[in-house]
């Protein structure tokens, strides 16, 4: 799924990313441990440090991080809510029929089953 960019439903405000020090973001990005990032209609994760963008404010666009050997990953958006198609809030017009019955986040639950086993 890398690189992909999907619409995604947000239910609140409150869960924000913080940081222990300034340099955590920066090592957490660097590290590649930050693989969801909220990002403005131009997909520029710069863009999304206020809202709408980023719903919350988290620093650098921060949606979601994982530990280092990918057993944990954790988020702030919800893709559950976005699995079929017409249950978004936003599709767009370009992707309703290359996405079909089921939304684009369905990848992210089908490659978690399939690392599963």
């Amino acid at each position: 799924m890398d690189g992909s960019s999907f619409p995604i439903a947000v239910s609140h405000g409150e869960g924000r990313a913080s940081f222990s020090s300034p340099n955590a973001l920066e090592d957490l990005g660097a590290d590649g441990l930050a693989p969801l990032r909220y990002v403005d209609n131009r997909l520029n994760v710069a863009g999304a440090e206020s809202y709408p963008y980023n719903p919350n404010g988290s620093p650098g666009g921060v949606a979601g991080v994982r530990s280092r050997d990918g057993r944990v990953f954790a988020l702030m958006p919800h893709p559950e809510r976005t699995i079929m198609a017409d249950v978004g809030s936003y599709v767009p017009p370009e992707q309703v029929e290359a996405w079909g019955e089921f939304g684009p986040w369905i990848r992210m639950f089908k490659s978690a089953r399939r690392w599963v086993g």
